[in-house]
C-alpha cells in the first residue's frame, strides 16, 4: 500500500494487500478489509499518480456522500482538475455540466428535471420494452450452447434500452453502441479512442437536438427540450450534458450489475439453485448482487472545499476524496457475514447507488433491467455455467467502476423451429 509517511507513519499500518495490482483488480476486498480495519480512511497515489483519501468504513462511507462541504466540483482540486487526472469523459470536452459534478443549485435544477423521466411510473411503462429487448438478445445466441454473456447480452440491453428513452433513432444505436464500447473497454481513461468517441457521442447529441427541437417526440430529450423552452432556462448545452452522462453512467452501471451478478451466482450455485426454484425472490437477489460485488466500485470523485474530519482522519481543503462503496457493503460493522452472499438478506441498505442527493437517479431502471435480464435468463437457459476456469477471467482496469471484459459460458442449446422433430408440412 502507498502511504504518506507524514500522514500515516509506517508503523502505524501493518503490511496489507497491495491497492491497485493485477490481483487486487480480480478480487479487491481482501486490500479493503485490511483498510477498513486498520486505515479506514486512507491517503494513497492512484494509478493516474493523484493522491486521494479512499474511506472504505460504512458509517464513514454514509457521512461523506451525504457530507455537502464535499463539492463534486472538480475546481476546487485545481492541479489535478488541470492536469486532466479526475473525473470523467466529457468534462473537459464540453459537456462538462452534468449531475455527476455539479453542486446546488445547478444540481437541483437538472435533477429535478430529469427525475421526471424516472418516475416508477415511466420506469414501469418501460418493463414491455426491456423484456422485448431481452428475449430477441437471448434469441440470438441461446440455439448456440455458447455466449459471451458481456459481448452478446449484457452491454447490447443497456444501451438500446437507454438509447430508446433519450429518443435516438434505431438506426442510429449501432453507432452508439460502438462509441460507448469504446469507452467501456479503455475504462473511461484519457485515451485517443475515447476522447474520439467523447467527440463523435457530443456532435450526434448536439445535431439529435436540433432535429428534436423542430420535431419533439415523447422521450426525454423531447421533454428536456420542452422544460428548456418554459420556466426553467435549460441551455442547449445542460441538455447535451444531461443526455451523456445518463449514456455514461446508466449503461455501464448495467452490464457490471449483469455481469457480476451472474459471476457472483456461478460462483456460488446453490444461491443459483435457489434463485431459479424461486423466482419471486429475484428483486430481494438483486440487491444482495448489489451488495455483494457492485457495478460501481468507488463512487465520483468529491473535494473537501473546507477541512472536515471523516471518523477520526482531518481533510484538509481541496483534497480529493473517493468513497469506497465496494469496501463500505462489505463492512461487517453494518452487515452480518458480508463476505457470503445471501440473495435473502434483511434490511440490505447497501450504498450500491450510492447515498444523499447525488444517489443515482437511473437506479430504478438499472434494478429493473437486472431483474428482467437475470431472471430471463435462468428461466431460458437452466444449466448456464461458466465456460473457462475462474482464474481465466480478466476484470477491466478502471478506477470507478467495476466490471468483466468477458463472461463465457456454455449451456444446452434452446430447441428451435427446426429441432422440435415434427414432420413438415
Amino acid at each position: 500500500m502507498t502511504d504518506d509517511p507524514a500522514r500515516c507513519p509506517a508503523h502505524a499500518v501493518p503490511a496489507g494487500p497491495e491497492l491497485f495490482s493485477r490481483e487486487f483488480v480480480a478480487d479487491p476486498y481482501p486490500a479493503y478489509a485490511h483498510l477498513r480495519e486498520h486505515r479506514p480512511v486512507h491517503w494513497t497515489t492512484l494509478p493516474s499518480g493523484v493522491e486521494a483519501w479512499l474511506v472504505t468504513r460504512y458509517a464513514d462511507a454514509k457521512q461523506a456522500l451525504a457530507d455537502q462541504r464535499l463539492s463534486k466540483d472538480p475546481r476546487w482540486s485545481e492541479a489535478a482538475w488541470k492536469q486532466g487526472k479526475v473525473g470523467i469523459p466529457g468534462e473537459r470536452s464540453g459537456v462538462g455540466a452534468h449531475l455527476l459534478n455539479l453542486d446546488p443549485p445547478d444540481h437541483t435544477r437538472l435533477r429535478r428535471l430529469v427525475a421526471k423521466a424516472f418516475t416508477p411510473r415511466r420506469i414501469e411503462e418501460f418493463r414491455p420494452r426491456i423484456q422485448e429487448l431481452t428475449d430477441s438478445l437471448l434469441d440470438d445466441f441461446a440455439r448456440n450452447g455458447e455466449a459471451d454473456l458481456i459481448h452478446d447480452f449484457a452491454f447490447p440491453l443497456p444501451i438500446h434500452t437507454i438509447c430508446d428513452l433519450l429518443g435516438v433513432p434505431e438506426e442510429d444505436q449501432a453507432d452508439f453502441r460502438t462509441w460507448a464500447g469504446m469507452m467501456v473497454r479503455h475504462g473511461g481513461g484519457p485515451r485517443g479512442g475515447v476522447a474520439r468517441s467523447v467527440k463523435k457521442i457530443r456532435g450526434y447529441l448536439a445535431e439529435l437536438i436540433h432535429r428534436k427541437r423542430a420535431a419533439p417526440s415523447t422521450d426525454l430529450i423531447s421533454d428536456l427540450i420542452r422544460a428548456s423552452d418554459h420556466d426553467d432556462h435549460l441551455t442547449e448545452a445542460e441538455v447535451a450534458a444531461m443526455c451523456f452522462v445518463l449514456l455514461f453512467a446508466g449503461f455501464e452501471t448495467t452490464i457490471n450489475l449483469i455481469g457480476n451478478g451472474m459471476h457472483a451466482l456461478f460462483s456460488n450455485p446453490e444461491k443459483l439453485r435457489e434463485i431459479r426454484s424461486h423466482p419471486t425472490s429475484l428483486p430481494s437477489a438483486i440487491e444482495e448482487l448489489l451488495r455483494y460485488d457492485g457495478p460501481v466500485e468507488l463512487a465520483t470523485w468529491r473535494y473537501a472545499t473546507r477541512s472536515l474530519t471523516i471518523g477520526d482522519q482531518e481533510i484538509a481543503a481541496g483534497e480529493p476524496v473517493l468513497v469506497v462503496l465496494a469496501a463500505a457493503d462489505r463492512d461487517p460493522r453494518r452487515f452480518a457475514e458480508p463476505d457470503l452472499l445471501d440473495p435473502a438478506r434483511a434490511d440490505n441498505q447497501h450504498l450500491a447507488f450510492g447515498h444523499g442527493i447525488h444517489y443515482c437517479i437511473g437506479a430504478p431502471l438499472a434494478r429493473l433491467e437486472g431483474q428482467i435480464a437475470i431472471g430471463t435468463l435462468l428461466s431460458r437457459l437452466p444449466d448456464v455455467r461458466l465456460a473457462r476456469p475462474e482464474d481465466e477471467l480478466r476484470w477491466r482496469g478502471g478506477l470507478i467502476m467495476r466490471g468483466l471484459q468477458r463472461l463465457p459460458v456454455t449451456f444446452t442449446p434452446e430447441a428451435g423451429p427446426a429441432d422440435t422433430g415434427s414432420p413438415a408440412n
